[in-house]
């Protein structure tokens, strides 16, 4: 790809957002466009959004080719990031306008300023109101006054737009031209935080690569506390320094307003965010400012990565191990990869901050491929929780508690002593099957194959698949018998139940994404928490992912077997971590912590490899057993989804895959299935999976594209090809 100026009349080739799948030709406008361009483009009767991507195939008339209509008022889209999506699209075998619908997420960009509606709260709110009004209030202050577009506002409040319009007639909602573009506040990096030991030592090597202004991949390990964030800040702080711009991802939107006030403090300024907490608005203004320098810092989830950064000079994944960094819908992609791939092609550092690496960066380190800084001790005072185990075989629970008498002592004392405790299970929900007493049948999702889940907190059933609901039945659905249905096993909903019975004068916090109304509703809590809103605190797997709670000293793990079943190649990898980062929530001040983990098999390698504390042990022991077995990080995999209304014809295109497997022999691989996906159908959609696997180095995409090339699909049936899979399901 080369930056050229194209004249009026010359044949350029647009990129469309469209899904034609390849580039189409047309002729330069009035004034001329240039490579990388945002224009409009019709297309059939339509006018769409596309980017000049480079002089046209030329083999149509001229005269018959249809015009550019205007070219938007946005700077030009780098030639990195177009090459990025390039890569990105043949790394991941997408269409390269799927991937450009990732890089245009900002919204109205060919719009006028004229065109672009926000609404707000404007004047009192009267006490006579609509069921729908209400919720469009409500949604409002969800926001916390930020304006927000006709669309967004309606789809929050469940409503149409008209009953915006009706408020706004009212009085109660104000409609607004939207604001100028402002660039977003400077940012200071001051002084040198003060680092010691490990941290200077690996702080001053974040320095150095930024410096550099090469690629280079670093692997920033440290336990949990140890102080990661103040130290790939240093590398922030220097590369705002030399006037470039720095990318930090969070797996979860949760994690960022503790991120956000370590940032203010440090900076002076919040640095800007992109996650879907977001309005609209806000990030329409942050694409553009990005993409001419007037924003320096961005703090976002993992579709920031295809952010238009004019100058990008490190980009850090935090928590780089979590699993919420893999797309499964849509674009399969995994922003760890991505950022890798990005900062290789900008030519710039990438940060992955762990205290429990995934297997792959731990053997980029292994092999040298990364550089490893370890930060082996906690900041400050605070000191490494201690572990133990319960073993849950000599506890005696009666089958409807879940807590065991030592676990509940120790709660005991904490709460007597005004300090917190945590209480694990990573089930969301009051319990995960709904069963008949009488004819032992189980409720199941109408739409997928798949366990309703009772919620007792918002009295329905809801499928975790495709998120239907339903109420609790009070007659069983197969046998018509009343009053025998039964909830079996625990959720944190149950789990809460027995706390509030054990324990009634504690305070009781449960953290569940389900049981918040809006990101900033979860935001809210975590801080109530930390400022020590709660004495027990009970969460799923949310609780893990680099909260600092300074008052908890004890982790209670209700269930610590429950990763180790299946058969997903990854159960022991993701366990560990787990149970690893939720025990790091304890003893983060000046008080020590423990972490107790109740389970049935204390024998377990995986339980022992947590006790005992050494990491390496366990990533050598895991390291191997994938390399006799050839699979990832010493092995490729790709996984084939197919998908419709009847499960027979994909069976069908799946056999004919696998009998017509030559280009996928030519590269020694080999292909397992088809099968039922072990959640057959979603949505109404039947699931049928393949399974690929090769050795590691080989083309295995052109071998992909070519094999998948050979069936021809009929139109309600779709196939798509996860590389790297990291669920099964």
């Amino acid at each position: 790809m080369t930056e050229r100026h194209f004249s009026q009349g010359e044949t350029v080739g647009v990129l469309t957002t469209e899904p034609i799948g390849r580039v189409l030709d047309y002729r330069a406008p009035e004034g001329g466009c240039g490579s990388g361009d945002y224009v409009e483009v019709p297309l059939g009767p339509r006018k769409v959004l596309g980017v000049v991507w480079g002089p046209g195939k030329g083999d149509w008339d001229p005269a018959k080719l249809r015009a550019v209509i205007r070219v938007l008022d946005a700077a030009p889209m780098r030639e990195e990031l177009r090459l990025f999506l390039a890569r990105a699209a043949d790394y991941t075998l997408t269409p390269l306008p799927a991937m450009l619908r990732l890089a245009t997420r900002a919204p109205g960009l060919g719009d006028p300023p004229g065109m672009r509606k926000v609404y707000r709260l404007a004047g009192p709110v009267p006490n006579q109101l609509t069921d729908a009004r209400h919720r469009v209030i409500e949604a409002l202050r969800g926001y916390g006054g930020a304006a927000v577009t006709l669309g967004e506002l309606a789809e929050a409040a469940g409503c149409g737009p008209s009953v915006v319009k009706g408020l706004v007639k009212m009085g109660v909602v104000a409609e607004e031209d939207s604001p100028k573009d402002l660039p977003y506040p400077l940012l200071n990096p001051k002084g040198l935080m003060r680092l010691a030991g490990d941290q200077l030592a690996a702080g001053d090597a974040l320095v150095h690569a930024v410096a550099a202004e090469a690629y280079q991949g670093i692997l920033l390990k440290g336990v949990t506390g140890s102080g990661k964030t103040e130290v790939y800040l240093e590398a922030v702080a220097e590369t705002l320094r030399r006037g470039r711009q720095a990318l930090v991802l969070l797996p979860e939107i949760a994690l960022t307003a503790d991120f956000l006030a370590r940032v203010e403090t440090r900076f002076g300024a919040r640095p800007a965010e992109w996650h879907s907490g977001v309005t609209m608005t806000e990030r329409r203004r942050l694409w553009k400012m990005l993409s001419v320098g007037e924003a320096s810092f961005v703090v976002g989830a993992r579709s920031a990565l295809f952010l238009p950064f004019q100058d990008l000079g490190l980009i850090v994944v935090d928590e780089e191990h979590d699993t919420s960094y893999k797309q499964e819908e849509g674009v399969l992609y995994n922003a760890r990869d991505m950022a890798v791939l990005r900062a290789s092609i900008t030519g710039c550092p990438v940060v992955l901050a762990s205290a429990t690496p995934s297997l792959e960066t731990w053997a980029n380190a292994e092999a040298g491929k990364y550089t490893r800084l370890n930060l082996g001790a906690r900041f400050g005072a605070a000191e490494l929780p201690q572990m133990r185990a319960i073993d849950m075989r000599e506890a005696g629970l009666p089958s409807t508690r879940w807590i065991s008498e030592a676990l509940a002592q120790g709660v005991a004392e904490r709460v007597a002593r005004g300090e917190q405790s945590l209480l694990f299970l990573n089930r969301r929900g009051y319990a995960p099957v709904t069963l008949c007493r009488a004819c032992g049948g189980q409720v199941a999702c109408d739409h997928c194959d798949a366990r309703m889940v009772e919620h007792r907190f918002l009295q329905r059933l809801m499928c975790h698949q495709c998120g239907a609901s339903k109420p609790v039945p009070v007659a069983c659905p197969s046998c018509k018998v009343e009053g025998k249905m039964a909830a079996v096993g625990p959720g944190v909903e149950r789990l809460a139940e027995e706390v509030v019975e054990r324990f009634p004068g504690a305070r009781v916090a449960v953290l569940s994404s389900d049981l918040f109304g809006s990101s900033r509703a979860l935001k809210e809590q975590i801080v109530a928490i930390a400022d020590g809103g709660a004495d027990i605190i009970i969460g799923t797997q949310i609780v893990a992912k680099g909260h600092n709670f300074p008052h908890l000293t004890l982790v209670g793990v209700i269930d610590a077997d429950l990763g180790l079943h299946g058969s997903d190649l990854r159960a022991a990898e993701r366990t560990f971590q787990l149970m690893r980062q939720v025990a790091g929530r304890a003893g983060r001040a000046e008080k020590p912590g423990e972490a107790w983990l109740q389970t049935h098999q204390p024998d377990h390698p995986v339980i022992r490899a947590i006790l005992g504390g050494d990491e390496e042990a366990f990533w050598r022991a895991e390291a191997e057993e994938r390399r006799v077995q050839g699979v990832p990080p010493y092995g490729r995999m790709a996984g084939i989804i197919l998908s419709g209304p009847e499960p027979a014809p994909l069976f069908d295109i799946g056999n004919e895959l696998a009998r017509r497997n030559g280009p996928l022999l030519s590269v020694g691989a080999t292909v397992y299935g088809p099968a039922p996906a072990p959640i057959a159908r979603v949505r109404g959609r039947h699931r049928v999976r393949l399974l690929v696997k090769a050795p590691k180095g080989v083309a295995l995409q052109q071998a992909l594209a070519q094999w998948a090339a050979q069936v021809r699909l009929p139109n309600n049936c779709r196939l798509a090809i996860d590389i790297d899979p990291q669920s099964f399901f």
